[in-house]
Order: C-alpha cells, then structure tokens, then sequence
C-alpha cells in the first residue's frame, strides 16, 4: 500500500512544529534533552513506515515503540543521578513522552482524521510552553477546589447515569434523572462563572465581573453592586453598568439552560429573551457612556460562593421538586391562570427551577406558548425584585438610572407577555 503523500507531509510539517517547540524550550532552561526539530520528524516518519508494514496486526509498529521504550529507559537510567539548574532531580516525564507522542504522530496521521493529529500537536505545543503558567496555576488553586471540581465528576459522570428516568410519583412527571441534569445544568454553568472570577478575571475589572456574576447569578450580583455602592463614597459608572449587565447576562444564561432540555421552547422564547438582553446592554451602554462621571473603581466585587456545595446542589434539587409539583397543580387546578400568577410569584426567588420546569413539560404539559409567557413574567417579576433590591441595599439617589433601566426591562417583558397572550 503506497503512502498518502499529503498526510507524510502533514506529519513531517508536525514533528518539526513539535520539535520546534521542545527545542526552544529547553534552550531557554539550558539544557540538553533527547528530541527536537530533527528528532520529532524522522520519528513521525519511522512510526508512518512501521505502521504501514502492517496496518491490521501493528507488529512492527509495536517493537519500533518498545525499542524506543527501551532507549529513552536506558538514556534516563544513566542521567538519573543528575540535578536541574534548581538542584532538583532530572527525573521529569515530559521529554519521553514528546518522543513517544512524535513517534505516534505516524500512525495516528494516517489512520485517522487530519484534525486529531493536529489537534494533539497542538495540545501538546501548549502543555509543553505553559509549564510555568500551569505550575504557577497549580499553587494558586487550594485544595478544596481541586475537591469540588472531583464533587462535579461525581456528579455528572457517576451518580446521573444511576438515576431512573421515569416518574416516581403521579403529582408531577419530573423524573429522578431529569431533576439531577437539571441541577447540573445549572451547576456547570455557574461553576464555570465561578472559576473565571475568582482566577481569571483581573482585579478591577468590575464590568467583566458583572457579566460572570450574570451567568452565576444576577440577583446575587446585584445585592453585591448594591452594596459596594452603599460602603463606597462614589459611585462608578461601572459599578451602575454592571448591574444593568447582569440581567442582560441572565436572559442568554436562560436560553442556553432552556436549549439544553427544550429545543422548541427555546426556538420560541429566542426572539423575546434575545431582545431583551439586547435591549439590556444598550442601557448599559447607555449608563457607561451618558451616566453621571464618578471616579473609576478600584476593586471587583468578590467571587461568588461554591455553587458545587452539597448544601447549595441539594437546596436547588430540592426547589426543583417543590417547583415543579405546584406548577403541574396550578395547570391542573387554575389552568393557565395558575402558571401566569406562579411566574409572577417565583420571581421573587431563584427562577431557574421554575424556568427548569417548564423546560421539562414539568407543568402538565403545557403548551410552548404559555411556557414563553411565564417565562417572561417570571424574569419581569426577577426584575423588579432585584430593582429593589438596589434601592434597599444601596441607599443612594445616584442609582437611580440602574433602578429605571431594570424596571424599564421588566416592563418590556411584562408588555411581550402581554402580546403573546393576546
């Protein structure tokens, strides 16, 4: 069988961006290790023409990959005694594994898609540059994250498979599984925004805090604003943008978590909750550019707590249950009466179990229509819960613009509601 010619050039141009990459590296720590620009190619090529001598049994492909084996032991056996420009042991893994991974590009150039070699290349490019990043990172991360991200793992890939999908009980038909994905729905979301603020987001970077706290929780983001407004002499345009942003935020945060259970729903709540945080980051950016000048701030409001905390993931399951059993009794019970005045009342909480809900026909099966039409009420009645929220945990005549531009949000929810259900 004659080799493809264009995937032996991708791996030859792959080996020397590989070695190109460990080369430079090493002579920055200067030091001299196995592999590099020449190494890298010729090995990606001796793994192509071993693999091409047998492609169904691999026999020739494997002792090619235990003689290689078999040096880097022997190489690293003789230098084992040697010590770093640190004084730390040479003991690292890293060179051998680049060898093997050159090597393997062969094989894996031929017998699989384009993107996963270059994919690999290009991980292992990364990995191999940001040593010092990734080592940096690792000693800022405690050990307690490093727990919730195995609490996250075990949630998702262990404990949601094990739940039944099928209702275990006739007051809704909100099944086990469905009430576990939807709290890790909302979860992943929230601990990605939780992540991000506490170790990516620069300190001062007070708008791009708000747009995390949004798929975190705007509510929460707002009482956190609000009061940085009370405790602080001025009030910065950023901080009045910022609480504006959130809620923007929160209507894309609810259309992706509608979307991951309902794609219908979401097709039909995209216009309404698309134009609503479009219209909420014109009046951000209406506050930023036209608001009162006040001085810039100086800090970011503080990271969110843990939402991968069992207290919290039970209290939202828990809520999801609850949810979900009233809304199927107010359908059965006042129709769609009944689901307009339960939107309008779990506004004033946590919304993301009710909207949930709807998502997952928990309700008795409503119709898309009335499910759009409460989840509009429901983010109106947020809304207005978190304008006061400003009021009472601000104290300052300064936010007003940030209290109108919510009302003025909930009020265009209110009227698109309002269209629909005429």
């Amino acid at each position: 069988m004659a080799p493809p010619i264009p995937r032996m050039l991708l791996l030859v141009a792959l080996g020397f961006f590989l070695g190109l990459a460990f080369e430079e590296f090493h002579a920055r720590t200067n030091q001299k290790r196995p592999g590099g620009i020449r190494s890298f190619p010729l090995l990606a090529m001796a793994g192509a023409l071993l693999y091409l001598l047998d492609p169904g049994h691999l026999l020739p492909l494997s002792v090619g990959l235990l003689a290689l084996s078999g040096w880097l032991t022997c190489y690293y056996w003789q230098h084992l005694g040697e010590t770093d420009a640190e004084g730390l042991p040479n003991v690292g893994l890293m060179v051998p594994i680049c060898n093997v991974l050159a090597y393997l590009l062969g094989p894996v150039s031929l017998a699989q898609p384009p993107w996963v070699a270059i994919g690999t290349t290009v991980a292992a490019v990364l990995f191999l540059t940001a040593r010092d990043r990734l080592h940096q990172f690792a000693r800022q991360v405690e050990l307690s994250e490093i727990v919730n991200a195995g609490r996250f793992l075990l949630l998702t890939g262990f404990v949601l498979p094990l739940l039944p999908n099928s209702p275990v009980t006739g007051l809704t038909t909100i099944t086990p599984r469905q009430v576990w994905l939807a709290m890790v729905a909302v979860c992943s979301v929230s601990y990605a925004s939780y992540l991000l603020q506490r170790y990516v987001a620069p300190a001062g970077a007070s708008l791009l805090t708000a747009v995390l706290g949004g798929l975190y929780s705007s509510t929460a983001t707002t009482v956190v604003l609000a009061r940085r407004a009370r405790d602080e002499p001025g009030v910065s345009r950023q901080t009045q943008t910022g609480i504006v942003l959130a809620t923007a935020i929160m209507y894309l945060r609810l259309l992706i978590v509608i979307a991951v259970f309902n794609r219908p729903l979401a097709y039909a709540a995209a216009p309404g909750m698309l134009g609503l945080a479009l219209t909420g980051f014109l009046l951000a950016a209406g506050l930023y550019w036209f608001g009162p000048a006040r001085h810039p701030d100086s800090s970011s409001p503080p990271a969110p707590s843990n939402p991968l905390e069992l207290g919290a993931a039970a209290i939202f399951a828990a809520s999801f249950i609850v949810v979900s059993v009233v809304s199927s009794w107010a359908a059965q019970k006042f129709g769609t009466a009944g689901i307009y005045a339960l939107a309008a009342i779990v506004g004033v909480s946590d919304i993301d179990p009710f909207v949930l809900s709807l998502a997952q026909n928990g309700a008795g099966q409503i119709s898309v229509e009335v499910a759009v039409i409460a989840i509009l009420l429901a983010t109106s009645s947020n809304n207005l819960l978190k304008a006061t929220y400003v009021v009472v945990y601000s104290g300052r005549t300064e936010l007003i613009w940030p209290v109108a531009a919510l009302a003025g949000l909930a009020a265009c929810g209110i009227g698109l509601a309002v269209a629909l259900a005429w």
